[in-house]
């Protein structure tokens, strides 16, 4: 997955809940908040977006804990099931100011709680879906997504043949309607799906309804105001990253060095990443 986006928000300060380990009960719950061992408040540590992604594989770890009743988790075992090595996740725990206890661990629903809270998940996101196609019809079906607490709250297309339909109980409405929709419904995450031709004014339109936070399937670089963050889903790069990775695995990749001759006509204007990445 890739990212663009106008210009990065400032992030909000993390709260600190780290606990100290007379803090503890026996049976492993968190007491009470203190400042990092440096004497400095944890909340002033922004929390790097590797991390962020990161976090996520560990909440859905988490949840699954949660709902097999269990009480808590080594870092040992909650890292190998999130595929990091421990040191990195205690690293990444340690950013939102939650640390274990030797011999105990952690305390799985207060982990759980204070992961939430820093992804922003104390409360649903309504979700708004644009381009009810192949793709966006097999998006609106995902019942993960609003079990996760992002519920899809509006549909839109352009097809006559869409627009009206229902899915999943939510009516197809056109894409004019955007701006309006999404402000009645309290959109706040805005789903790309649409061929790349559309999706700049599809995306203009999400912004003008006040969605700051678009989820782009497009293959195309959306060009948002400061404040607006996009992450970038192209499927058909990941699909290329694998390719080269099997193809050093067969051997079939040149080596480095400079380049000869491009053979063929005369290779035009150099692209940016981007633009490489958008075709």
């Amino acid at each position: 997955m890739t990212v663009d986006r106008g210009t990065r928000p400032a992030r909000r300060p993390v709260p600190t809940t780290r606990a100290r380990e007379d803090d503890l009960t026996p049976s492993g719950v968190v007491g009470g908040p203190e400042s990092g061992a440096d004497g400095a408040d944890t909340a002033a540590r922004p929390v790097p977006e590797a991390t962020v992604a990161r976090l996520a594989v560990y909440l859905r770890v988490l949840t699954t804990l949660l709902a097999e009743g269990r009480g808590t988790v080594s870092s040992e075992e909650l890292a190998a099931a999130a595929g990091v090595n421990s040191a990195k996740l205690r690293k990444d725990l340690s950013h939102i100011g939650s640390s274990g206890v030797r011999g105990v661990g952690y305390d799985v629903s207060r982990l759980v709680a204070e992961v939430e809270a820093t992804l922003g998940l104390t409360r649903p996101h309504a979700v708004a879906l644009v381009g009810v196609g192949n793709l966006g019809h097999a998006l609106a079906g995902y019942g993960g997504f609003a079990a996760r607490g992002f519920p899809v709250a509006a549909l839109f297309d352009v097809d006559p043949a869409l627009v009206g339909t229902t899915l999943d109980g939510v009516e197809v409405e056109h894409a004019d309607s955007i701006p309006r929709v999404c402000a009645e419904r309290g959109v706040t995450i805005g789903v790309v799906a649409t061929p790349a031709a559309a999706a700049q004014q599809v995306c203009d339109h999400l912004v003008a309804a006040g969605v700051r936070s678009i989820l782009n399937f497009a293959p195309t670089v959306l060009v948002v105001p400061a404040g607006v963050e996009v992450r970038k889903v192209d499927l058909a790069v990941e699909m290329q990253v694998l390719s080269f990775h099997v193809a050093r695995r067969h051997g079939t990749v040149p080596a480095a060095g400079p380049a000869g001759p491009a053979a063929g006509p005369a290779a035009g204007p150099r692209q940016t990443p981007r633009e490489a990445v958008s075709r």
